[in-house]
């Protein structure tokens, strides 16, 4: 029997990884296009200060495009190569499996704001109480890399040779969270969303430049925030609205996204999207490996 999951991949927060589990083997992808196949093997090693034990319970084998999974369910083969089992089983309960695939880390590890002890920024998640004591104890948050996610810079920024957005507000949020930030589990279910903030990273920010910062933060991390399930009708819109510039990152996760709702815009972002494909100006990251961290 294959299990057929999504989790936020964290940290930093990176978007949804879809994950399709049997008892021996798992496939993941971040877009639903590359799978990457693991093998499950013995032994659970809780040893040191690293991720928890799935991660060392499983190794990578192979990489899967979508669109070979059913020749390859059918032939038993690839490039003239048997095909192992393990994998012929996913690649038959992929080929025509609907994503996105229902979320299921609802245990999340939270840093927290001083002033009232209320969630701040989100920095990991797990599905299954037991692995939480296998994480890091570490109450920081991360962002997510300038070179993963670039935010362009103001003219003035660039005159001032300013560090990256992103690392800017990692620090904003380190100094909100104090000298001694704290940071505590909590379980929690997609629907339930009061108290929590809706894009992973309190918005309410005193200064109006940090305000801004965070602001440009977030908006360029729309592509990915859009896999969220259980955003708020105008929090998905104005996200929406924000990835209209980045038509080749909507390209790749749309099949991802749960829910549109400015049917038109988006329908118009992936058609130049397409367009930008066929005369090849292909964004640089849009055949990335996301690498899955803490799973």
């Amino acid at each position: 029997m294959i299990k057929a999951f999504s989790q936020r991949l964290t940290p930093p927060f990176s978007g949804l990884v879809q994950i399709a589990e049997s008892e021996r083997a798992r496939a993941l992808t971040m877009d639903g296009n590359l799978w990457e196949i693991h093998f499950r093997h013995a032994g659970n090693d809780r040893g040191g200060s690293g991720p928890p034990s799935q991660q060392h319970s499983f190794r990578r084998v192979a990489y899967v495009r979508h669109s070979e999974m059913s020749r390859i369910s059918e032939q038993g083969t690839h490039d003239g190569r048997e095909i192992d089992e393990r994998i012929l089983e996913l690649t038959s309960f992929l080929t025509d499996a609907e994503l996105p695939f229902p979320t299921a880390d609802e245990y999340e590890y939270w840093l927290l704001d001083p002033r009232d002890e209320s969630p701040l920024a989100l920095i990991f998640t797990c599905t299954e109480a037991d692995d939480m004591p296998a994480f890091p104890v570490r109450p920081e948050w991360t962002a997510l890399p300038a070179a993963v996610m670039p935010v362009e810079a103001t003219d003035e920024e660039k005159d001032f040779s300013s560090a990256p957005v992103n690392y800017r507000v990692e620090r904003l949020v380190a100094e909100r969270a104090g000298s001694k930030p704290r940071a505590r589990w909590f379980r929690r279910r997609p629907t339930e969303t009061d108290t929590f903030p809706a894009m992973l990273l309190r918005e309410d920010w005193d200064d109006p430049a940090d305000h801004d910062l965070c602001q440009r933060y977030l908006m360029r991390q729309s592509t990915r925030l859009l896999m969220l399930p259980a955003l708020e009708h105008d929090d998905r819109l104005r996200l929406e609205q924000a990835s209209r510039s980045h038509v080749m990152e909507v390209a790749r996760f749309f099949s991802m996204y749960p829910q549109v709702i400015d049917n038109a815009l988006m329908s118009t972002i992936r058609v130049e999207a397409r367009m930008r494909g066929l005369d090849g100006s292909q964004d640089r990251m849009q055949n990335r490996r996301d690498g899955v961290l803490y799973l």
